[in-house]
């Protein structure tokens, strides 16, 4: 479906304004690579998150007695 979207807005602004398109083009690699390092803090914070979820809740699970993983043995 984005695929399509795609091609359709392309094909409009290549009816309609093709230099906007062409400079569009050009600048799309450039953003996406620009975005990385965003990408890359984002999953650094959300690891971050999860291991203080997971140490706030060590001593819950180790009360309980729980285990992580439901194999019986």
């Amino acid at each position: 479906m984005n695929l399509l979207l795609l091609l359709l807005g392309g094909g409009l602004l290549w009816v309609l304004c093709w230099p906007v398109l062409l400079i569009v083009i050009f600048l799309l690699p450039i953003v996406w690579l620009l975005s990385i390092p965003f990408r890359l803090l984002g999953m650094v914070v959300e690891a971050l998150f999860a291991f203080v979820r997971a140490l706030l809740f060590l001593p819950a699970r180790l009360l309980t007695g729980r285990r992580l993983s439901t194999r019986g043995s």
